[in-house]
């Protein structure tokens, strides 16, 4: 009798963050200029666009720059990663694969699920950040080392500039979203250990 020999499939490898470096400014971009680091405010000019060149949304359509905190959960992942070491006047261009941007949810309307995104960015200002809180302890409400769906809604209800209903199809798309990428093991909670954003107070 033979014996039966079953192939096993290795895991398919996910593409991984492309960066490509455009331009830098006329000056240069040594070892003396200041780049991006962890916690510094960046002021960015981009255009994104989906693998078959449709543009989603760019600076240039609002005339304002696009500015956020880099290292604390502020954007995907593939911009906490590509926009780091970066110099004031550089150019940019990023391909971001599904699982470093919106993941099998997508974004609205506009980035459909498992999207790979292209952004065109260029740095227009580096300033230094705020220290940030711990988030983590803000968002545990209950203080058991877990987050939960209830509590980072009950989070983002408190701290949102606009009202929220939290039965609200976007808003229930933002907690699928989060969970995606921090729930790591899938077990519809968020450890400590899992958790990407800022959770010591001495950061």
């Amino acid at each position: 009798m033979e014996q039966e020999v079953k192939e096993t499939k290795e895991p398919e490898k996910k593409p991984d963050l492309k960066i490509e470096v455009v331009s830098v400014p006329e000056k240069g971009c040594d070892k003396d200029s200041r780049k991006s680091q962890r916690l510094d405010i960046l002021s960015m000019k981009y255009t994104g666009f989906l693998e078959n060149g449709t543009k989603f949304e760019s600076t240039d359509d609002h005339n304002q720059e696009f500015s956020f905190q880099l290292g604390v959960g502020q954007v995907i992942q593939g911009w906490e990663r590509g926009m780091l070491d970066m110099c004031v006047g550089e150019k940019r261009k990023l391909t971001v694969p599904p699982h470093l941007a919106y993941g099998d949810i997508g974004a609205g309307e506009r980035i459909p699920p498992a999207s790979t995104l292209i952004f065109e960015c260029e740095l227009v200002k580096i300033d230094d950040g705020p220290k940030p809180t711990n988030v983590f302890n803000e968002i545990d409400a209950d203080k058991d080392g877990f987050i939960t769906r209830k509590e980072v809604s009950a989070f983002l209800i408190k701290h949102s500039e606009e009202k929220i209903e939290a039965a609200s199809e976007e808003h229930q798309k933002v907690l699928d979203n989060i969970f995606l990428h921090e729930d790591k093991d899938k077990d519809g909670q968020i450890s400590k250990e899992e958790f990407s954003g800022p959770k010591h107070d001495e950061l």
